[in-house]
Order: C-alpha cells, then sequence, then structure tokens
C-alpha cells in the first residue's frame, strides 16, 4: 500500500497527539511530536538560564542552537516515542508547567522554527508518516495528502491537561493550566512566523464532547479515505 503524509493540527491541550500517536501506531507510521522538539528547545533554554524574567536571550540562544540534538526512541512499555534531548530522556520534564509557560515565546523565533521544520521535513521525507503539531499541513507538509485540524473549548482543554498531570503524579492548578491554555492560543495564532491556522484543505474536528476511542475512529477512517483517494 502506498504511504502518505498526515499532518494533524490544532490548539494545546486538545488531544491531537493522543491522536496522532495512536494511528501511528494502527497504521504501522512514524510518529513526530513537533511539539516535543519545541518544548525540548525550551528546557535547553531554561537549564542553561537563557530567559530574563520578561525575555528571552535570543542572540545566545542562535548561537548555541547547534548543541540541541532532539530525538525520538520508541518505548515498547508504552507502545510509544520518548523526547531525548542530548541523549537524556526528557518526556516527563518537557510537559512541566514550567516548560509550558515558556513554550511559545520559544516558538514564535524565527531561528528556531526554521531548525526546526527543516529537521522535520527531513523526518518525514519517505513518508508513511503522522506529525502533528502548529503549522504542520500549513508549513512543513503543505502537500500532505491528509490534514486535520484539531479544536476543543479552552475549559475542556484546560481540564484534560490537569487530569493528564494529576494522572502522573505532578502538581496541577486549574486556573494555571486554563490560564496558560488562553495564552499559549493567543500567542500561538498571533505569532509572525507560521501562525497557527487552519490550512484551507484541513478537515476540521470540535472533540470536545468526544472519548478518546470515538476520536480514534474519526481519525483512522478518515486516514482510510485519504488512502483510497490514491
Amino acid at each position: 500500500m502506498k504511504k502518505i503524509t498526515i499532518a494533524i493540527d490544532g490548539h494545546s491541550s486538545c488531544g491531537k497527539s493522543t491522536m496522532a500517536k495512536d494511528l501511528a501506531r494502527e497504521v504501522g507510521y512514524v510518529y513526530v511530536d513537533t511539539g516535543a522538539m519545541y518544548r525540548s528547545v525550551t528546557l535547553f533554554a531554561l537549564r542553561n538560564g537563557l530567559f530574563t524574567k520578561d525575555s528571552i536571550n535570543e542572540d545566545e540562544l542562535r548561537r548555541r542552537m547547534s548543541e540541541i540534538n532532539i530525538s525520538f526512541k520508541f518505548n515498547p512499555e508504552t507502545g510509544r516515542p520518548d523526547t531525548y534531548l542530548n541523549g537524556e530522556l526528557v518526556e516527563s520534564e518537557i510537559r512541566s508547567m514550567e516548560v509550558s509557560n515558556k513554550v511559545s515565546p520559544i516558538a514564535t523565533l524565527g531561528f528556531v522554527r526554521e531548525a526546526m521544520v527543516a529537521l522535520q521535513q527531513q523526518m518525514g521525507k519517505d513518508k508513511g508518516v503522522v506529525m502533528d503539531g502548529r503549522d504542520i499541513g500549513t508549513t512543513v507538509f503543505p502537500d500532505a495528502e491528509l490534514k486535520v485540524f484539531v479544536t476543543a473549548s479552552a475549559e475542556v482543554r484546560a481540564q484534560r491537561r490537569y487530569d493528564e498531570l494529576k494522572a502522573k503524579g505532578m502538581e496541577a492548578d486549574f486556573d494555571e493550566i486554563l490560564k496558560n491554555v488562553q495564552e499559549r492560543d493567543y500567542i500561538d495564532s498571533h505569532r509572525d512566523v507560521s501562525p497557527l491556522r487552519k490550512a484551507d484543505d484541513a478537515i476540521e474536528l470540535d472533540n470536545s464532547n468526544m472519548t478518546i476511542p470515538e476520536q480514534k475512529q474519526w481519525l483512522l477512517d478518515r486516514f482510510h479515505e485519504a488512502v483510497k483517494k490514491l
């Protein structure tokens, strides 16, 4: 069967990564979490003191981008890939609220996006890939055979994020998470470089009232429809 490229974009905490991971595993495709890539750059910046109270030391981050190596390794226990920063497993650390609160400003930087997009295009050059993020269908793979734009209400997304953190035994405050979700929506949609927007040929899914199995089936159905068109 001929392989395709699947681009899943959408707002933060809307469940697109879960959908993408499940589909990749179901159809035997490679999954790439582009959000984890930007979170890894953010973690690097935090660890190296590149944030001041109100800004980022852009010049220093630009100079040190060559020091950042991001990779994914399949975890047989979870059946999903884990994120590694310079060879270190950082899957849990990049999901912290500290990183969540800083990732959108990092993702607005043109030189960061240029580096990440180049890496993402390299990862998906042979097709057979499911990639999720903010600009996959508009910038990274504008010719993807299947594009999906996922959204849900801010309150639903905040609750999902809260439940996810609690399940991992991490500290969580619903009001703080809701504020973070709303702020990230604004920043992601208004940045100058590759803003979050629905591609003209993307299929929109509002999953506010859908269960994970329902979302999984919906996406699998869209995949089969796309493959049949080849």
